[in-house]
């Protein structure tokens, strides 16, 4: 990535051949500073390996991100946040495989078990990261059509103004943690899919410790987990993909199902009591063996803990875990991966519960006092129903009344303006700052949001344009929104590179350029 000023862009084309204007060369080489998704996932994880440590000294200084589906989802995400809070710092985007596979297929809308395409996860980074280059591009180019500008009138003011703003240019270009589920197959499989991940632009892979050919999505039931030393391997080959295309600080997010995961497909590999899989082992529900006259045809045992037990084995030829002892797995888990190469946890949880959270972080944290966790603000999760539950159970144990609300239909719309209400929503809102605080989470995001808001936005649109609003329904409901609010978007054709390519036919062709921008462009109605 190039980091030249404006200037120094100049002197450098200035010394290639050919008959150019070198300005309008360094114009375009700074609209293009990252080559390749190599560049982009270098100078990505530096960005987090910063934020991690920032983190480390002040919990106030998590970062977030949203899911997106989309490239042009993600640029306008990117564009909204530097127009809202001029700077992306702290802020990044999360690639769902949930999204993935409901919005991308080629199959159509899947469940959320690894039955789309592998490729089409690399193929998202790669079209996000196109259009938050392409964010770049245009932004830059509306500076340097104003720096032509202040030029012409002589406003040498303006002008110095504007060559610091492109100096002193902020890109769009942030970290993707990119789900690359459970490996989408064995460890070779998983290595290869890393490299095109990394090599679209991915700093950061979250993998998560099912079985790559009985995933499941993490908020429904059937998970089954794998033992540790195979899910240790799937994480070297992450990291290995990483070293060998030279991201040495490429970031692995380990995540574990265990919580919600009461089936195991294999008995792990154990070779003397208290190793990692005979701790595995130990939570395998059975019956113990004393007498080998117990065991019947086809019956499986295993010694763990000092003991020779049957494993419960279902008539999917799964094991099943002890009732309860989800808690106990997870810690191991992520105990285990800190200390084998992943740099930030990820908890599946059932609920958003900042206690229950902090509850394993603190088991976990005895052992590695720096563990972080992403955690996943889940649109799973009902949040007004989780919070007004957990709102109601405190005051109620506090002794305060809670007579006027009926437990069983928290979520009637009859208590929205209610005290309860009121304070359920104030925890919501802090959620993120005292989980952090609390619990350890470095990253929050939200898997599916844009998968959400895309169906409610084009639900109002499709309610009122098909009834009696008619056109108005858009006018009102969007352009003139647009307009209030100082989208880009109301000038669709700019968004999508006219101006840009205007350029470019100058730049090519001088006076004789046909150009899209005359007078008789409408876009010119928006001015």
């Amino acid at each position: 990535m190039t980091t030249l000023k404006y200037s120094e862009a100049i002197k450098d084309a200035s010394k290639a051949i050919g008959n150019y204007n070198p300005e309008f060369a360094a114009r375009m080489r700074l609209q293009n500073r990252f080559k390749t998704g190599l560049d982009i996932a270098k100078y990505t994880a530096g960005i987090m390996r910063r934020d991690m440590a920032a983190y480390d000294k002040d919990t106030s200084k998590y970062t977030q991100s949203l899911g997106c589906w989309h490239g042009f989802v993600a640029q306008q995400k990117l564009i909204s946040i530097k127009k809202h809070f001029k700077s992306t710092e702290r802020r990044y985007l999360y690639l769902s495989g949930w999204m993935v596979a409901g919005t991308r297929s080629k199959f159509g809308p899947l469940p959320d078990q690894s039955m789309h395409e592998k490729t089409v996860v690399a193929d998202l980074i790669e079209e996000i990261y196109t259009f938050l280059k392409q964010a770049d591009a245009r932004e830059l180019d509306l500076l340097f059509t104003a720096l032509d500008k202040a030029r012409e009138a002589g406003d040498k003011a303006q002008e110095q103004e504007i060559l610091s703003q492109i100096d002193n240019f902020q890109t769009h270009i942030v970290p993707i943690i990119a789900d690359i589920d459970a490996g989408f197959g064995n460890v070779e499989a998983t290595y290869l899919l890393a490299k095109k991940m990394i090599e679209a632009g991915a700093c950061a892979i979250q993998i998560e410790n099912q079985v790559a050919d009985e995933k499941q999505c993490g908020h429904q039931d059937g998970k089954v987990t794998i033992p540790h030393d195979d899910f240790i391997a799937k994480i070297n080959a992450v990291r290995y993909a990483f070293l060998e295309l030279g991201v040495d600080d490429g970031v692995i997010v380990a995540r574990t199902d265990s919580l919600g995961a009461g089936l195991t497909k294999q008995i792990a590999v154990s070779s003397k009591e208290g190793d990692i899989g005979d701790r595995y082992n130990s939570f395998l529900d059975g019956e113990e063996v004393t007498d080998l006259s117990q065991i019947k045809s086809g019956d499986v045992v295993v010694k763990t803990a000092g003991k020779i037990i049957r494993p419960t084995k279902l008539q999917s030829g799964l094991f099943q875990f002890k009732k309860g002892s989800g808690v106990d797995r997870v810690v191991m888990d992520c105990i285990h991966s800190l200390q084998n190469g992943a740099d930030l946890l990820w908890i599946e949880t059932e609920k958003p519960h900042v206690e229950q959270i902090a509850g394993m972080m603190d088991q976990i944290r005895k052992v590695i006092p720096n563990a972080k966790l992403v955690y996943n603000n889940s649109p799973s999760f009902n949040w007004t129903l989780n919070f007004r539950k957990q709102v109601f159970e405190e005051w109620k144990a506090a002794g305060k009344d809670v007579s006027q609300y009926d437990e069983t239909k928290l979520m009637s719309a009859e208590y929205d303006d209610s005290e309860l209400s009121k304070a359920a929503d104030e925890k919501i809102r802090t959620f993120q700052k005292d989980a952090s605080a609390r619990a350890g989470i470095f990253h929050h995001l939200i898997t599916l949001p844009t998968y959400h808001t895309a169906a409610l936005s084009t639900d109002d649109l499709a309610k009122g344009y098909f009834g009696d609003l008619g056109m108005l329904a858009y006018v009102a409901g969007v352009q003139r929104r647009e307009i209030r609010n100082g989208l880009a978007t109301v000038k669709h054709q700019n968004m999508a590179g006219s101006d840009i390519g205007d350029h470019h036919k100058e730049y090519f062709a001088g006076e004789a350029a046909l150009k899209a921008a005359g007078k008789d462009n409408t876009s010119h109605q928006f001015d």
